[in-house]
């Protein structure tokens, strides 16, 4: 005895059916693991400085030339340093100009490299210790970062990133005022101004916060010594 056959489902019901499979493969598999190499930083170099900064839009002008491919930055020197004197282009290659610009800071303080690159000199120059570093992926000649004057850390031909010590601060005398870390850049025989390798994000100063002065004290506490001042308000009972 044959049973009549029951109703059949439309394709409109298997669609649902067949999203909620694929749905369901999607969240229980596993990812695929990650490709070997990646991003990881190669064995052995050395790892960049927290206070290094990655950003692409840094100078890249033929003045202002900054323009290497490697975009990790970091000022040479821990913080926001002040800006003593800056950069004037020299009139000729003998002509007056400052070649660099001068960076506040007192002996001992570390100074750190400005970008990845490799360290082409480290030595004295007419007694003065000097670091010059070649940036990497800057191009041929290749953008070359001065430091002065300063104890080197590093040797000719090692590796450096970004933020990481390279030396320390030397005593004067000093060609500034004050002491003073003198940055400069180059490439091949022209010189160029050093604050151009940094992206806006660290040329930007933070918004100035108004702090309270010694012996001056803050407007909430201003109001709170007049209302204390002013003492209870006398209400009068109606009559």
């Amino acid at each position: 005895m044959r049973h009549p056959p029951g109703p059949r489902r439309s394709p409109a019901h298997r669609t649902p059916l067949a999203l909620l499979f694929v749905f369901l493969l999607y969240v229980l598999l596993p990812p695929a693991p990650a490709p070997p190499g990646g991003s990881a930083v190669p064995a052995g170099a050395p790892a960049p400085s927290p206070g290094a900064v990655t950003d692409t839009d840094s100078g890249a002008d033929a003045g202002t030339d900054g323009g290497a491919d490697s975009d990790a930055r970091s000022w040479p020197l821990a913080g926001r340093p002040s800006v003593l004197r800056g950069w004037e282009p020299p009139t000729g290659p003998y002509g007056p100009g400052h070649r660099g610009v001068d960076l506040a800071a007192g002996p001992g303080a570390r100074v750190l490299a400005a970008a990845d690159g490799r360290v082409s000199f480290a030595g004295r120059v007419a007694g003065r210790g000097v670091v010059a570093i070649e940036v990497a992926g800057s191009g041929s000649p290749p953008l070359r970062t001065t430091y002065e004057p300063v104890r080197a850390l590093v040797e000719e031909g090692a590796s450096t990133r970004a933020g990481q010590p390279v030396g320390v601060l030397e005593e004067g005398p000093f060609h500034c005022s004050e002491g003073c870390l003198h940055w400069g850049l180059r490439r091949g025989d022209a010189y160029l101004d050093p604050l151009s390798l940094l992206p806006p994000s660290l040329l930007r100063r933070d918004p100035s916060r108004l702090l309270p002065v010694f012996g001056v004290p803050e407007a909430d506490a201003v109001r709170v010594s007049r209302s204390h001042r002013a003492g209870p308000s006398r209400r009068r009972c109606p009559r």
